[in-house]
């Protein structure tokens, strides 16, 4: 897994626009795509991550559930958790050794390993940068993702108000995918921003990383 990580977001991708926009994103090639909704009830979250699943499975993209594991293994897909080893080992065993199973580490190394034992395929680290979609999040440091490019074999995602202007840092820093919601959602020209940060990649691996 490596490059761009979009992650969906309610307040700034309501419904009418979601399938499109999310559309528009993966024609420019995502890594990975993120359904994220803490809003809409059990049977709309059912329908519309269906409905992305079917768009990702059409640009050959893996589509992740964000924190419903019940979701998750309804579609056959993956699923990003928070805290706690003991989520990621539920996730494991109910969706199979070959699902994405995503774990949120903050700023922890410790997590990380935890959450690598107990099955995770990518650990999180963030937020990075003021995040206007979690202003409240604690901040993690460029060294965390130093050290988990050294200790660790699975891919690194880094997350939290991630810009075509900073992203670059933390790719030379060891991350290998960066998670954006606001830097891609509010954003007016989106095929050209998705640009934007696929070229980051672009350049570190041109050897610059």
């Amino acid at each position: 897994m490596r490059g761009l990580y979009a992650i969906t977001d309610a307040s700034l991708l309501p419904a009418d626009a979601l399938y499109e926009q999310c559309e528009i994103a993966l024609q420019q090639g995502l890594g990975l795509l993120q359904y994220r909704d803490k809003q809409a009830t059990t049977e709309q979250r059912l329908e519309r991550a269906s409905q992305l699943q079917t768009l990702c499975q059409h640009y050959n993209t893996a589509l992740v559930i964000n924190d419903d594991l019940t979701l998750a293994q309804q579609l056959g897909c993956g699923v990003h958790l928070g805290k706690g080893d003991s989520a990621i080992k539920q996730a494991r065993a109910q969706l199979g050794a070959e699902a994405i199973v995503g774990a949120s580490c903050y700023n922890s190394i410790d997590a990380a390993a935890q959450a690598i034992a107990a099955g995770a395929s990518y650990v999180a680290f963030g937020r990075f940068f003021n995040s206007s979609t979690k202003p409240l999040a604690s901040p993690a440091n460029l060294a965390v993702l130093n050290e988990a490019k050294q200790q660790f074999a699975v891919p690194i995602v880094a997350i939290g108000g991630i810009t075509p202007d900073n992203g670059g840092q933390l790719l030379n820093a060891g991350a290998d995918m960066l998670a954006v919601i606001a830097g891609l959602w509010q954003t007016d020209e989106l095929a050209a921003q998705c640009q934007r940060y696929l070229a980051l990649f672009e350049t570190a691996d041109d050897g610059t990383r």
